[in-house]
C-alpha cells in the first residue's frame, strides 16, 4: 500500500498570512487537526491543533486588555506553523509512512510532488489505523 492509496486528496490548506482565528475556525468546523500551509501553490509549512494549543489563551483572557487576545488571534499562521515539513511522495510505502509518523512524532504527513512542492494529499495516523482495522477484519 502506498501514500496515494491512503491519502485524502486535495486537503484543505491555509495561506501563511491567514490569521490564527481563521485557521482555528476552519479546523474546528471541518474536524481536522492538520493543515498544510501553502503559498503560491507550494507547501511552506504545516499547522496542527498542537501548534494552536501552545497559544496561552487562558492567560490572555485574564489580562485587563481584551485587545491582547484579539491581537493574538490576528497573528499570521506563518508565525506558529512548522516550516520544516516532513512529507512523502505518492509512491511512499505504508511502512515508511508509519516510520516517519513515529520517528518525528507527527500526526499527519503531506503527500507532495517535490519538484513543485504541490500538495497532492495528506496521510494521517487515522488513515493508517483504518487500514490496519480493515486488515484485521479480513
Amino acid at each position: 500500500m502506498r501514500a496515494r492509496d491512503l491519502m485524502t486528496p486535495n486537503p484543505v490548506t491555509v495561506a501563511p498570512l491567514a490569521c490564527i482565528a481563521e485557521a482555528w475556525d476552519l479546523m474546528r468546523e471541518l474536524k481536522i487537526r492538520h493543515m498544510p500551509v501553502v503559498a503560491n501553490g507550494a507547501l511552506v509549512g504545516m499547522l496542527s491543533d498542537r501548534d494552536l494549543a501552545h497559544l496561552d489563551m487562558t492567560s490572555m483572557l485574564t489580562l485587563d486588555a481584551p485587545e491582547v487576545f484579539r491581537q493574538e488571534l490576528a497573528t499570521p499562521v506563518a508565525k506558529v506553523m512548522h516550516p520544516d515539513v516532513i512529507g512523502v511522495e505518492p509512491e511512499t510505502g505504508l511502512g515508511e509512512i508509519v516510520d516517519l509518523l513515529l520517528e518525528h512524532k507527527v500526526g499527519a504527513l503531506p503527500v507532495v510532488a517535490w519538484e513543485t512542492y504541490e500538495v497532492l494529499g495528506i496521510v494521517s495516523y487515522i488513515d493508517v489505523l483504518q487500514v490496519i482495522r480493515d486488515r484485521l477484519e479480513e
